[in-house]
């Protein structure tokens, strides 16, 4: 079977914008895969995913700067026909991935026990040790340009590769890898798939479902196995129910603005390179060439008729032409949820409420969005994790004791926020750490009241040492008032 490459429509130009509203979901109304409809499956949901992949090669290359406006042709005047890409799609996927993930995503306990502390901890480190934080990043990319992204997870045993983790963990092309869900009610997943094609042109299939492990060689079946795992490793991460990239929804404006700095560029061109006009008076090639080279014409008038040369000129008004590209990248913006740069630039802002101005809220809005989107395909990838964590380093942790915590600024309402803290742990009543938790003003609060609680009780012994006494140690000595 031809691969990928050879299945995307390529009768569609890129000088045409694609009309596309995010990846569509691949189902099978079949209730379980086995050896005899596991190629029937996958032929059929093949069509769907061949479509899914054209689309998102496109978008790959227009964030990459393959866009319309290379394929741009003028019938007037062609010999002047700049083609200009501003690429903002680059700049809206570059912000949105720095800005959700540009610091690792942790693991944070639910509870305070101390052995489920301890487990997470050790947790981090394998992940750590996998690059996960990069491996994120990847992810979260390929989320952004086309809607969705797929992750990997095996045991060390299965591909040989022993380290400190006990398990390995891929960030998969979307082009090449899909889930088949099931038509009935929850969607639960059937079957994953990831291909490739070797030098020889043989397309090699390898399929996971629950239990059982096939791979396939154009058509043939080569492997048929059980495996462990009690799940599909394959894990898919969509952006958003719809699996619209990023820039999708502004694929139109995005190219009007290109099409519109490209005629910019051109009006200027022929403003330099107008043409000349010549009344009542005849010029041939070499009159012509002198004057280009010399810079000046002799010309005489005959029969009464007053002769004149003159040079056509219409100039592009360039001021009109700033305020459409300023409409246009600041529709994309709104449309998109970035912030604009441009706006309130004149301000005495400072601080926090420079952050929090011009659409930054709106980020902020946006990122959380997609976080509820990650978190829930990031609990199915955990469950699998912690199986084999489970079984091969004896870890006792559940899913049920891990938090995921996105790691942002979080300036929003600061001010307000300090203050709950303070007043509540100026109530007797309260528990310290409900405090740090209520307030939302630390991004982990359990391991901000555990090292702020650490530091207190340094101090008061620090402060005995010094001869005060433990009775002369308050909270007033510490201040904590």
């Amino acid at each position: 079977m031809a691969s990928v490459i050879n299945q995307v429509d390529e009768s569609k130009s890129l000088s045409e914008t694609r009309q596309m509203s995010g990846r569509r979901v691949i189902k099978s109304s079949a209730k379980q895969v086995t050896d005899d409809n596991v190629w029937e499956i996958l032929d059929k949901a093949l069509g769907t995913h061949y479509q899914n992949a054209s689309e998102t090669d496109y978008l790959w290359n227009y964030y990459c700067g393959n866009q319309p406006i290379w394929y741009r042709q003028k019938t007037v005047r062609p010999e002047i026909c700049n083609k200009i890409v501003v690429n903002r799609a680059n700049e809206i996927v570059s912000f949105k991935v720095g800005y959700l993930c540009g610091e690792p995503i942790q693991y944070v306990g639910r509870t305070g026990d101390t052995a489920v502390t301890e487990a997470i901890q050790k947790l981090n480190e394998y992940m750590f040790s996998e690059d996960k934080a990069a491996q994120d990043e990847e992810l979260v990319e390929w989320q952004m340009i086309c809607g969705t992204g797929y992750r990997l997870v095996l045991p060390d045993s299965e591909v040989g590769i022993p380290d400190d983790a006990p398990f390995e963990m891929y960030t998969l092309d979307p082009r090449q890898t899909f889930v088949v869900y099931s038509t009935d009610v929850g969607s639960k997943p059937l079957m994953a798939v990831i291909y490739s094609q070797d030098d020889d042109s043989v397309t090699h299939y390898s399929i996971y479902s629950e239990n059982h492990f096939w791979e396939f060689e154009d058509g043939i079946m080569k492997v048929s196995r059980p495996h462990a795992l009690g799940m599909i490793p394959i894990f898919e991460y969509p952006a958003n129910h719809a699996r619209l990239g990023s820039f999708e929804i502004v694929l139109p404006l995005l190219d009007a603005l290109n099409k519109t700095e490209s005629n910019r560029l051109d009006g200027v061109e022929q403003f330099i390179q107008s043409f000349m006009k010549f009344i009542n008076c005849d010029i041939d090639k070499d009159t012509f060439a002198a004057l280009k080279e010399m810079g000046a014409i002799k010309i005489t008038s005959r029969d009464g008729q007053k002769a004149d040369v003159e040079i056509i000129t219409s100039e592009l008004n360039q001021n009109e032409t700033q305020t459409l590209s300023d409409n246009l990248y600041d529709t994309i913006l709104t449309i998109c949820g970035m912030p604009n740069s441009k706006k309130g630039s004149s301000t005495s802002d400072t601080g926090a409420a420079v952050l929090l101005r011009d659409g930054w809220s709106l980020a902020e809005a946006r990122a959380k969005d997609s976080e509820h989107m990650f978190k829930r395909a990031e609990k199915k990838m955990l469950k699998l994790v912690l199986r084999i964590c489970r079984d091969l380093v004896d870890m006792d942790l559940k899913l049920g004791d891990i938090k995921l915590q996105f790691t942002r600024r979080n300036y929003e309402a600061i001010q307000s926020k300090s203050q709950v803290l303070i007043s509540m742990l100026n109530q007797s009543k309260i528990h310290p750490l409900l405090a740090f938790e209520s307030s939302g003003l630390f991004v982990d609060p359990e391991a901000a009241y555990t090292l702020s609680m650490k530091y207190w009780e340094e101090e008061k012994e620090r402060l005995k040492v010094e001869g005060l006494g433990q009775d002369a140690v308050s909270e007033d000595d510490m201040g904590l008032e």
